[in-house]
């Protein structure tokens, strides 16, 4: 037996996560991401599938964030019908997000078409609310730590990553005619010593693995990321501002939600209303009482009505017109809305309104991806353009690294230190060209690992003849 793995995404760059795993039997896919960011990368995502999805027999997803899952959507119009598996949490997400990826990519297109800034004369959504529908009965829920079978040949375990609600680590064995082989997938790694999640699990030996590098060249600073984020939002106060925190519905808001709740009580920041105005966010923030074996929070949420997701000045808006009321507001407050990179999603609406306003600040909480808005933002672009409206930055814009959800690049080599045998070989994947050279080299010099950087669909023989 031949093992082959053709990448199709999440190489030289941090989106569009997507393996391809061969057998010559069985062909498999490693997560299913949708490209974010350079126009040239978002294009991809309308690219026809590289081979004919009807042939692939199953998925394996990580985590439930658009760039593992997004495309799912596509690749079962085009008729896939397989099996996708993933944690029980992943599973709940994962229809929370594309249910609202694919509402947002309609109105995007409306938008679009109303407002005639589109190429096309008749711009028309990747997908829709129904075709992300189309993928709900393909999930099949699994638990962590505990192998399952997704062929004869191949065994899946799930461990904890850490990134966000039901993250996972995904180890796979390929037991072949005279070997068996392990092949291990990151996923995307938090964080050592968040306060929700459970750190990443160490797997002690792998034979090929694919590890992130989205902060593969950078140390975060040993810094204590509330109190930045206390000293941004006091900032903002003070010059009687308005407070925009562009956060990722699933994880980042919960844990800016978590850091809040701690600088309120412990007088850090004033009581102000926060308003969580996300739909997203709001019905991800449940599931953490559904899965309350996934984190550690469980002691947390067992008060009833004071702790980090029910306390008086915590504001859920589902409605539009409860969004829209924001736009005018004057005075001391936080505005908690997706998405983190402000490439779509409420949150552009109320940059739209509020940037132009110097006494504002937007405080950004995690990584920006080259081409985004936000990374234009943190970069210190002096216009952006909305809604095809060019609009003047004269809020402050602060980016604190800290509460980012990737482990940076001392996390990621603890990870890989805790293989206790060299692999034969690391992709080293999900990173921008530098980030991703960066943790390359320094793998190679300090564990003598034979690390490779994958292009985008290039095909590689991990193993021949097993």
């Amino acid at each position: 037996m031949d093992v082959t793995v053709k990448f199709l995404g999440g190489a030289g760059s941090v989106t569009g996560s997507r393996y391809l795993i061969d057998l010559g039997d069985f062909e498999f896919l490693v997560d299913c991401g949708l490209f974010q960011g350079r126009r040239e990368l978002r294009e991809r995502n309308w690219d026809k599938f590289p081979m004919p999805p009807t042939e692939m027999e199953a998925i394996v997803l990580t985590h439930a964030h658009l760039d593992h899952i997004g495309s799912l959507p596509r690749i079962v119009k085009q008729g896939f019908r397989g099996p996708i598996y993933c944690t029980a949490p992943t599973a709940e997400l994962a229809k929370i997000l594309l249910l609202d990826s694919g509402k947002l990519q309609e109105e995007e297109a409306e938008w679009a078409k109303k407002k005639g800034y589109s190429r096309h004369e008749d711009p028309q959504p990747l997908y829709t609310m129904e075709d992300a529908e189309a993928v709900f009965p393909l999930l099949v829920p699994k638990s962590f730590e505990k192998p399952f079978q997704i062929h004869e040949s191949i065994e899946v375990t799930y461990y904890h990553a850490g990134h966000i609600l039901g993250a996972a680590i995904a180890k796979i064995k390929i037991k072949g005619d005279t070997q068996t082989k392990t092949l291990v997938f990151s996923g995307d790694l938090g964080r050592n010593h968040d306060p929700i999640l459970f750190p990443p699990t160490l797997i002690p030996k792998a034979d090929a693995i694919w590890i992130e590098s989205t902060y593969g060249d950078r140390v975060s600073p040993h810094t204590n990321p509330a109190d930045e984020l206390g000293l941004a939002i006091r900032d903002t106060f003070n010059r009687g501002g308005l407070v925009i925190i562009p956060a990722f519905s699933v994880g980042r808001t919960q844990l800016v939600m978590y850091y809040l709740f701690q600088l309120m009580k412990k007088g850090k920041i004033p009581k102000v209303p926060i308003f969580v105005d996300s739909p997203m966010a709001i019905d991800a923030t449940k599931l953490y009482k559904d899965f309350d074996s996934s984190h550690q929070l469980t002691a947390v949420l067992e008060e009833t009505n004071d702790h980090p997701f029910q306390h008086p000045q915590l504001h859920y808006y589902q409605k539009q017109e409860q969004s829209k009321s924001l736009n005018e507001y004057r005075g001391n407050a936080i505005i908690l809305s997706a998405s983190g990179m402000a490439t779509g999603g409420r949150v552009v609406h109320h940059l739209f309104h509020h940037l132009p306003k110097e006494r504002n600040g937007v405080i950004f909480v995690g990584f920006q991806a080259e081409g985004t808005r936000g990374r234009r933002l943190v970069d210190g672009e002096p216009e952006i353009r909305i809604y095809g409206d060019s609009i003047p930055v004269k809020a402050k814009i602060y980016s604190i690294e800290g509460l980012s959800a990737h482990a940076d690049q001392e996390e990621l080599m603890e990870w890989a230190e805790g293989f206790v045998e060299r692999p034969k070989v690391a992709f080293i994947v999900h990173g921008e060209e530098k980030a991703a050279q960066t943790l390359a080299l320094k793998l190679k010099e300090e564990f003598g690992w034979n690390t490779l950087i994958p292009n985008y669909l290039e095909s590689v023989l991990l193993f021949e003849g097993i």
